[in-house]
């Protein structure tokens, strides 16, 4: 069986690019910000700030989560939800090199 197009590019390639797709949608956006400036809140929260419906919000999340952006702790049958600031720095650092060395200049 032939490789994946992912099983090309080295690990921290693909979890960049994976990052990045996460962050193309405006609403990720708008809840990665929401919950940056809380010290942790629960989905209905986010709903109620980001005007979407509980139910998009949970999918959205999930997603961020997957990507292993977000921390969570269960109080009762919600998940309380923050940054998880280790990845987040990663992909900072990450991005940042990346940036820095497409914009040198050639020849």
């Amino acid at each position: 069986m032939g490789a994946s197009k992912t099983d090309l590019y080295p690990k921290d390639i693909t979890e960049l690019a994976e990052i990045a797709k996460i962050l193309a949608h405006p609403a990720r956006i708008s809840i990665l910000n929401y919950i940056s400036q809380q010290k942790a809140c629960i989905c209905n929260d986010i709903a109620e700030e980001i005007g979407l419906a509980q139910p998009t919000i949970s999918q959205h999340l999930k997603v961020i989560n997957d990507a292993g952006l977000l921390d969570g702790t269960y109080k009762g049958k919600s998940v309380c939800y923050c940054l998880n600031p280790e990845k987040m720095n990663w992909f900072k650092k990450t991005l940042t090199e990346f940036l820095e060395a497409t914009t040198q200049t050639c020849c």
